[in-house]
């Protein structure tokens, strides 16, 4: 957790990735699932066969978690974007290594159990669009989150930023587009008119999503994604997106330097396109959740004062920033390596929110107080009023106010009366949530 963060984080939405792999082996198996960010494991429970999902942050955890399993005699598996990004960071700590797909790799594991011929790494990194398997959303327990009406309608990014898990050997070639009838069916599942669609970037294939967008024109959604900067030069994109009824967009800004921009291989962010983004984004009636990364080589004592500013003129309606953290396996890592940058090989800290490298024109301790001050003025009472939209108003309220300024007693309030309950209501009152089918 992040110092600015509270329960409202990890109870936000399930990560969908270990209820796809329930729903690639739930056939004729048992498959219990498990959010250390939530529950406590139940370390007594049989099983014949325990998988991990590993971040770079809870890779440590990850392989504490294996030892007691595997002191039990009971096989353990470890993957995610941790595994798959970086394999040779896990290998030895557990008794497979599941990287890319967990289509393509799971049957294998589950068969190779059964027989007792489990192999030390399984290995998917491309899969067709007809292979791709949506979440058992069936056995997820709604009361744990704010919101579960989440989906993703692709894998990947066609986009390789140095920063980015997906400049990664294992991962830069992995781009896919989800079947559409395949997402249309989990919507009518989930039956919430409100959508959050999470994937990388929504528009990797811009025709695509032009299709699809048609074929939800006439659901009467309410829905939210994250695109890439260019969005605004795709010819009726954001046409589209007004009518089908996109809400707001989270779109990695990263920098509003385009120095430090152009060293991160993020050639479709043009900085000097900006502010036209954000004037046709909240013409169309969107919000924007702008994402920004501090610590890039241009970065220096000024940039967050200048960023600050940028934000309120823009009325940018929520930020979410980042230290820059060289993921294990990106081109990022590579070149701070080299470079004898990288500080500290404790991964628990790579977390976006600590300094674990030397930055270049800024002292450690100017990068951490700049990432702070960042979230403490743009969600200053003073720059909440200043940055007040023309556009969803009640939604930009709850989320100014009751997630980030008093997110501690938003927290209580959940505790009190439930997660889900006060998604529901938020929904509600923000007018996006009710069922589909009223």
């Amino acid at each position: 957790m992040r110092p600015m963060d509270t329960s409202l984080k990890t109870r936000m939405a399930p990560s969908l990735g270990l209820y796809t792999v329930a729903s690639v082996i739930r056939h004729n198996n048992c498959v219990p699932v498990f959010n250390e960010n939530i529950e406590t494991i139940d370390f007594e429970q049989s099983a014949d066969l325990v998988g991990i999902t590993v971040t770079v942050d809870t890779l440590p955890r990850a392989i504490d978690i294996a030892k007691v399993y595997r002191s039990k005699g009971i096989p353990t598996v470890a993957g995610g974007i941790q595994i798959t990004s970086c394999p040779e960071s896990a290998r030895g700590y557990f008794d497979a290594l599941c990287i890319g797909f967990a289509e393509g790799t799971w049957p294998d594991i589950v068969r190779d159990v059964q027989s007792g011929m489990l192999k030390a790494e399984y290995r998917c990194i491309n899969l067709p669009s007809s292979g791709i398997i949506g979440p058992a959303y069936d056995l997820i327990d709604y009361r744990k989150y704010l919101y579960v009406n989440v989906i993703s309608t692709s894998r990947g990014c066609p986009y390789k930023c140095s920063f980015c898990y997906n400049s990664c050997e294992n991962i830069r070639h992995s781009y896919v587009n989800r079947p559409i009838p395949e997402i249309i069916k989990e919507i009518r599942y989930l039956n919430r008119r409100h959508i959050m669609f999470i994937d990388d970037n929504f528009i990797g294939n811009p025709k695509w999503t032009q299709r699809f967008l048609e074929a939800i024109r006439y659901m009467n959604l309410k829905w939210q994604a994250a695109v890439s900067a260019n969005v605004v030069d795709i010819p009726g994109m954001l046409d589209l997106m007004k009518e089908t009824g996109c809400t707001a967009l989270f779109i990695g800004f990263e920098s509003i330097n385009q120095k430090s921009i152009d060293k991160t291989g993020k050639y479709q962010n043009i900085t000097a396109t900006y502010e036209r983004l954000c004037h046709e984004i909240h013409r169309h009636g969107i919000m924007i959740n702008a994402s920004f990364v501090f610590g890039l080589d241009d970065d220096d004592p000024e940039t967050f004062r200048r960023t600050i500013d940028w934000i309120v003129r823009n009325k940018i309606e929520t930020v979410t920033s980042h230290i820059l953290t060289p993921y294990p396996g990106t081109q990022q890592h590579k070149v701070l390596m080299s470079q004898n940058r990288i500080t500290t090989d404790n991964l628990s800290k790579y977390t976006t929110s600590n300094v674990v490298f030397l930055p270049q024109c800024l002292s450690s301790e100017e990068l951490y107080e700049g990432y702070i001050q960042v979230y403490s003025e743009v969600y200053s009472l003073k720059n909440i009023i200043r940055r007040f939209p023309q556009h969803n108003r009640s939604a930009y309220l709850m989320f100014n106010l009751f997630y980030r300024k008093y997110g501690r007693f938003t927290e209580f309030i959940c505790r009190l009366i439930g997660y889900n309950r006060l998604g529901k209501w938020v929904e509600s009152i923000t007018k996006l949530g009710q069922n589909i089918s009223s």
